[in-house]
């Protein structure tokens, strides 16, 4: 960060730095404006008045080229938000597209975009997790149809894995949500996980952010499907639905036990015809184990319901329960405090991502970095010592 940038993100007039500085304003202009190089002692205490967040790199890679925004561009992106702000579905796809993809302009752009917005806590964001087959995209349309007969807007956020060799996605949730699909009052993104843990894509919240700004009442978040680092949804939404299969035998061994401990209501789906007996069965034996457990520690039982997605049964009750869920947290401030905690969640989630990024396509192409690769390749640097060269140089960045 440079120190304009950091006076403006702080608010500190320039006079007013200059003074802690003990110099003139327009010798600390002449620095701003990269007329003058600070001397030794005025770049340590530049340093340590702005803790750390402007370096001495800060001063002497200032004529370094930095990607920004043009005032054109600027101007598009604020009416694209705009757009977005009236509902308008075919400008929504456009900036989830911008916030998904991985070009440098796209990214500053994404950026801009999403300073434009602000918190909506006026939403019901719902994660759905289960495994695959157990019916998550016929749930959602069923429930979604229903919510948009008592008025509500609703959005869907499903991800699909990404193929390790091509990287490719099928993207097929579009057409499993048919009637969804084309209702006026929903919008469907299908989206990549690219590679990205937790049943989740790297811009899940962004995208988020965006439906939230249109005025979306209720937005699913459908997971991939059930595995050990399922849980970062729950980081996400308002209550976490997990969906099971009605099935025989130990079915409490067929799920991970992270994911029941984070739900806040199990659903037991497909429960029609020959397998309506078996989901009351799994509902009875979930129930009895939830109960045992949470008795033990003290805890909040959740509630497991059955439905039937294509028979359009269980879902009035399966509503009441995310609505009461709903309202008593926003009534003990709970609610509240949760989407606070998500957005720290989410800053520290975003510089991670930026680190994974810039370590795949800057930091592996430097050639002193090809070097110690191939140094430890042949037993000649330990990975100790490599990794701890190569972080080093990060941090000092």
């Amino acid at each position: 960060m440079n120190l304009k940038q950091f006076l403006k993100l702080k608010k500190i007039s320039h006079a007013d730095f200059a003074k802690n500085l003990n110099i003139s304003p327009i010798s600390l202009s002449r620095y701003i404006g990269g007329q003058r190089l600070p001397e030794k002692n005025i770049l340590l205490k530049i340093n340590d008045l702005t803790d750390g967040l402007v370096t001495p790199n800060d001063f002497y890679l200032f004529n370094e080229q930095e990607l920004k925004l043009d005032s054109n561009k600027k101007k598009e992106i604020k009416n694209l938000a705009n757009k977005i702000k009236l509902g308008n579905r075919k400008y929504l796809g456009k900036a989830i597209t911008i916030i998904e993809s991985s070009l440098k302009e796209d990214q500053i752009a994404a950026q801009f975009l999403l300073n434009e917005f602000r918190n909506n806590d006026n939403s019901i964001r719902i994660g759905i997790t289960g495994v695959p087959g157990v019916g998550k995209s016929t749930f959602i349309e069923s429930l979604g149809l229903k919510l948009i007969e008592k008025g509500l807007r609703v959005a869907v956020l499903a991800i699909d894995p990404s193929s390790k060799k091509s990287g490719g996605s099928i993207l097929g949730d579009k057409t499993r949500m048919e009637k969804l699909s084309v209702n006026p009052d929903a919008f469907i993104r299908p989206s990549p996980s690219d590679g990205h843990l937790g049943g989740v894509a790297k811009k899940t919240s962004e995208s988020i952010l965006c439906l939230e700004e249109s005025n979306f009442d209720i937005i699913f978040v459908e997971t991939m499907g059930v595995g050990q680092a399922e849980t970062a949804v729950y980081d996400m939404v308002d209550i976490f639905l997990l969906l099971l299969l009605p099935s025989g035998g130990d079915e409490l061994q067929g799920i991970k036990k992270g994911i029941i401990e984070l739900a806040d209501l199990i659903i037991v789906n497909k429960a029609d015809n020959d397998l309506k007996k078996q989901a009351e069965i799994t509902q009875r034996e979930y129930k009895n184990a939830i109960s045992i457990k949470n008795n033990s520690s003290n805890k909040k039982i959740i509630d497991v319901l059955t439905c039937s997605s294509l028979e359009l049964i269980g879902f009035d009750r399966i509503w009441q329960y995310i609505y009461k869920f709903i309202d008593e947290r926003k009534k003990n401030q709970k609610f509240f405090a949760n989407r606070q905690l998500q957005l720290s969640k989410w800053m520290w989630n975003n510089i991670n991502l930026r680190t994974e990024e810039y370590i795949k396509k800057d930091l592996k192409d430097k050639t002193f970095v090809k070097k110690i690769q191939n140094d430890v390749e042949n037993n000649s640097l330990t990975i100790v010592d490599a990794s701890n060269i190569i972080f080093k140089y990060i941090s000092k960045k």
